[in-house]
């Protein structure tokens, strides 16, 4: 009886002892802390866009708030509604959607954060590219069209964070090289451009100066005897550097322009087959520095979808529903054996015959680079290899650097892998923009070395040379810079959000995604003049989507894989398409410079070549491919009927004469 009535007794003094303390302990490490308004800092982006998730950030500034909840989730009050956020490193970040004009009201504790919110529309976000689209192509004027594009942007930014009309436009200006521009030099990709282009515009300028662009002439003038031949030769070398659209496009324009010039061809025209050889070969070849994009993209859409297929594997099957790019390249085939052109390129074409020169063509105005421009001091005798050296380094240098930036000698050594897919794989690793500044600047200094040690100029004439080469790049380095701008502000107004939310909204059957896809991937590189921004964006939206869509339809798995196949192929083509179509477009500048032609002139005689092999393309390979219809009738289908438009509408541009003439 003595021992029950002592637990009572024992059982209080253990709580006493034990629990008590601990209780208070844990009240202790969790201490009352009451956050004011200046213990919290409120940050989220300028740039609000109507139903656009944007980040709001809370920095909270109390170093005991922060060493207590680090790890910790809390509740604020967010206009009314409970939101639950973890407190990391000090900050609490949370999403938030604005669809209308309202207050941003935050609460927590004694914390008490408000602010009025006036969203852009989703749909204004394609009006700054489309006004510096049109005004470019309307007035055929790139520099006002693209500042006026940027301008429009900045100022309704601006005027949606609380500036009146007057103070908006005159804060948008200032924002245009305070921001814009800064921001895209402030990219190590757009300097490597730039650097690059200008490193091959000194080259070209060095080995027209020194004869060895001459020589090069002289040579490819026993092959390219005609406009067909001169055509045709053009090609051939778009399609031999392969492996990189930039350096093509630089190497081939410059290098041909000479040859094409003496041959009476248009300036418009190299343009259109530089431009329409570059990007679509760079794009379907096994081996170029567009791969290692691809692939990454497309390993994350099977990573979300679960699919038990290799990046490379599905980029292989894809080529099935390349339309697009290989139509392009054979159309130029096409407009070449037949000698026939149409629309503006044809009057391009007939003026170029008979000698005359645009006088709206600003480049050959303002003397830029080519054989004609650029006068060969007597003493020296024409010699290919001072220009087939350099630009050889240039060329194979790249497709070293490409090589040495991406070496793995993992993937090397793997027995498993096949030749071709280890270079692929390898290459879509590189840094491309590494190996074409280390070409490059090999080339300038390898037709420097040559041109002095020959003594066909002394150090002072060729490095003035190299300046004057470097000056020619200046025009397309202010359209590119701009160009970048304008992408920027459309990033910044989530211009790809709206266009691709208007088209995915749209209920297709599933054989009709693919179709789809290609024309919103063209309309969102149209828009942006960014093929690889393009890829970007749709890739994580389209690839999932097009296989949902597929299996709530019903298909069997063949014939969903084959659509998602489609959809990989239509994302690239379409990107392509739109950016040979688009002025804003970086490779699209790129072959205007190159070619020393009009930019707008090459935008104008370019698109309705591409529009109609991308109708082609869609119409008959996309869609009916979709249906099931095998490629062995689709792409036949789709040639003869490119080959029947440039028969039947085309007119005559060249004289019936054979493709070769050697002499």
């Amino acid at each position: 009886m003595g021992r029950k009535l002592l637990i009572g007794p024992v059982l209080l003094l253990f709580l006493t002892i034990f629990y008590i303390p601990s209780s208070y302990s844990q009240q202790a490490t969790t201490p009352a802390i009451t956050i004011q308004n200046e213990d919290v800092q409120v940050e989220h982006t300028e740039i609000i866009v109507r139903n656009i998730e944007h980040e709001i950030n809370l920095l909270f500034k109390n170093e005991a708030f922060r060493e207590v909840y680090e790890g910790k989730n809390i509740t604020l009050q967010v206009n009314d509604k409970p939101v639950s956020v973890e407190i990391t490193k000090g900050k609490a970040t949370f999403p938030w959607k604005f669809s209308r004009e309202s207050d941003l009201h935050i609460q927590y504790q004694d914390f008490d954060y408000r602010t009025r919110v006036n969203p852009i529309p989703l749909w204004f976000s394609v009006i700054p590219p489309l006004v510096a689209i049109l005004f470019a192509l309307i007035f055929k004027e790139v520099y006002s069209a693209l500042f006026i594009g940027i301008l429009i942007g900045t100022t309704t930014i601006f005027s949606h964070q609380g500036s009146d009309l007057f103070s908006a436009f005159f804060k948008g200006i200032f924002a245009i090289p305070e921001t814009y521009v800064l921001d895209s030099l402030a990219s190590e990709e757009h300097l490597s451009i730039i650097v690059f282009s200008m490193l091959i515009g000194g080259m070209v300028g060095i080995i027209t100066k020194n004869g060895g662009m001459k020589g090069v002439v002289n040579i490819l003038s026993k092959y390219a005897k005609s406009a067909r031949s001169g055509q045709f030769v053009t090609w051939l070398l778009g399609m031999a550097i392969f492996f990189d659209d930039y350096a093509n496009t630089l190497v081939v324009g410059n290098t041909m322009r000479p040859v094409t010039d003496r041959l009476k061809i248009s300036r418009e025209k190299l343009a259109y087959i530089v431009d329409s050889t570059a990007a679509p070969i760079a794009a379907i070849a096994f081996v170029t520095t567009w791969i290692g994009a691809e692939l990454s993209y497309i390993q994350d859409g099977i990573n979300t979808l679960g699919l038990e297929q290799s990046p490379y594997n599905v980029f292989i099957n894809s080529l099935a529903y390349s339309f697009y790019p290989i139509f392009a390249l054979v159309f130029i085939l096409m407009l070449t054996y037949k000698g026939r052109d149409f629309g503006p390129m044809y009057r391009a074409e007939k003026r170029a015959r008979s000698g005359e020169t645009p006088d709206n063509d600003e480049m050959v105005e303002k003397g830029r680079t080519g054989e004609s421009e650029i006068e060969i001091p007597e003493h020296i005798r024409p010699k290919a290899f001072n220009a087939v050296i350099p630009v050889a380094i240039v060329i194979f240098g790249t497709f070293i650097g490409l090589l040495y930036t991406g070496w793995d000698p993992g993937v090397w050594n793997n027995p498993e892998l096949a030749f071709s897919k280890k270079l692929s794989v390898i290459i879509g690793n590189s840094n491309s923009f590494k190996a074409l500044l280390w070409s490059s600047i090999m080339g300038v200094v390898v037709a420097l070395l040559l041109t002095v040690s020959q003594r066909l100029l002394n150090l002072k004439n060729t490095v003035d040379t190299l300046i004057d080469g470097f000056k020619t790049m200046l025009t397309a380095i202010i359209i590119l810079v701009l160009a970048w701008s304008l992408a920027l502000l459309t990033k910044h107004l989530h211009t790809a959000d709206f266009i691709s939310q208007s088209l995915v909204s749209i209920n297709l059957a599933p054989f009709l995604v693919p179709a789809l896809t290609f024309i919103l991937a063209a309309l969102v590189a149209f828009s942006t003049g960014s093929s690889w921004g393009t890829m970007a964006i749709l890739y994580p939206l389209i690839l999932p989507a097009s296989w949902l869509i597929a299996e709530e339809a019903g298909l069997e798995h063949a014939m969903a894989l084959s659509i998602f196949y489609n959809v990989v192929s239509c994302v690239l083509a379409g990107s392509v398409l739109g950016d040979h179509c688009s002025p804003i477009s970086d490779t699209t500048i790129l072959s205007s410079l190159a070619s020393s032609c009009n930019h707008i002139e090459h935008v104008r005689t370019q698109l309705p070549y591409a529009l109609t092999v991308g109708g082609i393309a869609v119409g008959v390979g996309t869609i009916p491919s979709a249906y099931g219809i095998p490629g062995y009738l689709t792409f036949p289908a789709g040639l003869l009927l490119l080959f029947a438009i440039v028969h039947f509408f085309g007119k005559k541009s060249m004289k019936a004469e054979k493709l070769f003439k050697v002499v």
